[in-house]
């Protein structure tokens, strides 16, 4: 095929950064099939200084943003595709990781302060903060601090703002960190020199032209998570930046998830738009075409995220959910906003087998151990290795396996652990329905586990709703592609649910009685009770004592 037909066929492309806790990558799809052409991945590197805390350095993951788009427009120039035909690019993004920089040197005042859960095995540590560097302990004090200030030291006390909990999750409680313990960080604010932003604010302003006027942005999905943004004005509070002692100059100003914030100002793509932006969470909610009322996707990875489109009202949760905003496509739009529930062990629980245990060699290995028996034969594992979240919140509970009879072997625990991932997703789905008064139909699910069919089938079977698997499993990045697509003034990519090119997708319908996907979620109901109230104040003081093997802190 010539090349100057095959780049007609192809029609406009949109690219997406990807930038993630753990790599970072740059895709490009052609805009009128969803299809994706080329992409390139570099991982990033992360420092733990202390125990419980966990960093980046900013500048190694921008360059590894320009790494990722110089190698995939290499890739895409050996394919015979003209990288001119690239008319946006979206950025999607770790939420919550929290970056300060000069804004007249350009130069990062300390390392991105990301997220990280402490618990007992440093080979677990090492996997869960893979996902959940926003659980970073350093900032637990401030957080006792600030919730000591609320009247009756209620930890929901700005939840009617926000939608969310005082919690170490959110970008607030890390700036507030940051001023009060780096030199650095307390002078630039007080010389009127420091930004703050999240990563797309920190990637955006220094795409488009650094200290030399670059655009200080981010997007209310990233703003929402950072406990400084009202849901309901949709932009910064005044009230809320007071509470946090926060000066509403360093914020980056907030847009929609669909507009042109500014050009590249260098490199291959110098003077291509940057014109959408989301959280990865809502990048995915988009890509997934949830755009619905009532739908709702799931991401199986380390850990899971399930969102659920609740339209254009918040709704709060009386059931241990987090309130967010799902995305705003264009500025005259409308903002929807979304539930949140996360699971903390999903893939975690794959790792902790094969490198804790050493009952499997990989994650393949798994499905085909669970495949071979096709039940637990009794068996419930409940891996609450840091206490149990959503919708519990219960800190003192531990993981447990209960059920093991002389029978039980490694095949029946390696089913309970698929099973484990599907039954937190079930009862994070049973709270969305409680909030939202309307039972999901179906679930649309992405990320790395959803290759494993065996869980894929148990999810539907423990749901008694089918799962909708879509065959290209970029759906991150094309909810960012598809933003920055769509803004105005680019307008090549349509979101009108009538000229949306449905990506393929596979469904997974329940296959046992309702009957016995109840009895099975009930039984593991009991074991989660039984995994509450094991870590008690008494037992943390006679762990610290001298002599005593690994220290485990609860968070």
């Amino acid at each position: 095929m010539a090349a100057s037909s095959h780049r007609i066929m192809l029609g406009p492309l949109v690219a997406a950064i990807d930038q993630g806790t753990s790599s970072t990558r740059f895709l490009v799809f052609n805009s009128k099939t969803s299809e994706l052409l080329s992409h390139h991945q570099v991982e990033i590197k992360q420092s733990f200084p202390k125990e419980g805390w966990v960093e980046e350095d900013p500048k190694e993951i921008l360059q590894s943003v320009y790494e990722c788009m110089e190698r995939t427009c290499e890739k895409l120039t050996q394919l015979n595709i003209d990288i001119s035909n690239i008319k946006a690019i979206g950025v999607t993004n770790q939420r919550e990781t929290t970056i300060v920089w000069d804004k007249e040197t350009g130069e990062p005042l300390y390392n991105a302060i990301g997220k990280v859960l402490q618990v007992c095995s440093a080979v677990l540590l090492s996997i869960i903060t893979q996902l959940f560097m926003w659980l970073d302990l350093r900032t637990q004090s401030t957080v006792e601090h600030l919730i000591n200030k609320t009247p009756g030291r209620n930890k929901n006390h700005l939840k009617h703002k926000t939608g969310l909990p005082i919690s170490t999750y959110f970008s607030a409680v890390k700036l507030r960190w940051l001023m009060d313990n780096v030199d650095e960080v307390r002078e630039a604010v007080v010389s009127h020199r420091a930004m703050f932003g999240t990563v797309d604010s920190w990637l955006i302003w220094c795409l488009t032209g650094g200290k030399s006027g670059g655009v200080h942005c981010t997007d209310v999905t990233n703003a929402s998570r950072t406990m400084l943004f009202n849901i309901h004005t949709m932009d910064w509070d005044p009230e809320l930046c007071k509470y946090f002692g926060i000066p509403m100059e360093v914020l980056p100003r907030v847009r929609s998830s669909s507009e042109i914030y500014g050009l590249m100002k260098s490199g291959a793509l110098s003077g291509i738009p940057i014109s959408g932006c989301l959280g990865d969470q809502s990048a995915a909610l988009v890509g997934q075409m949830c755009f619905q009322d009532g739908q709702a996707k799931n991401t199986y990875g380390t850990g899971c995220f399930l969102l659920r489109n609740t339209g254009s009202k918040p709704v709060m949760s009386d059931h241990g959910l987090l309130t967010t905003v799902a995305y705003k496509l264009g500025r005259d739009k409308p903002a929807c906003y979304a539930l949140e529930g996360s699971v903390a062990i999903a893939g975690a629980v794959v790792r902790w087998l094969q490198d804790n245990l050493g009952i499997i060699g990989s994650s393949e290995e798994l499905e085909k151990l669970a495949a071979s028996v096709g039940t637990s034969y009794g068996c419930y594992f409940v891996p609450a290795f840091s206490g149990l979240y959503a919708p519990y919140w219960e800190p003192s509970a531990r993981g447990i396996i209960c059920g093991l009879t002389q029978f039980t072997n490694k095949s029946h625990l390696a089913f309970a652990a698929l099973e484990a991932v599907c039954f937190q997703t079930r009862e994070i789905m049973d709270a969305m329905n409680q909030d939202s008064g309307i039972p999901l139909t179906q679930l649309q699910v992405d990320g790395g586990m959803t290759s494993n069919r065996l869980l894929m089938q148990l999810q539907a079977d423990i749901l008694c709703i089918p799962v909708v698997k879509p065959s290209m499993p970029e759906t991150t990045a094309l909810g960012a592609a598809m933003a920055a697509g769509a803004a105005e003034g680019v307008s090549v990519w349509s979101l009108n649910p009538e000229d949306l090119s449905e990506v393929t997708s596979e469904k997974f319908e329940p296959q046992i009685n309702t009957e016995e996907s109840e009895f099975r979620y009930a039984r593991w109901k009991k074991a989660v009770q039984k995994s509450m109230n094991w870590e008690t104040t008494e037992n943390q003081a006679l762990k610290s004592k001298p002599g005593k093997p690994e220290k485990c802190v609860t968070p």
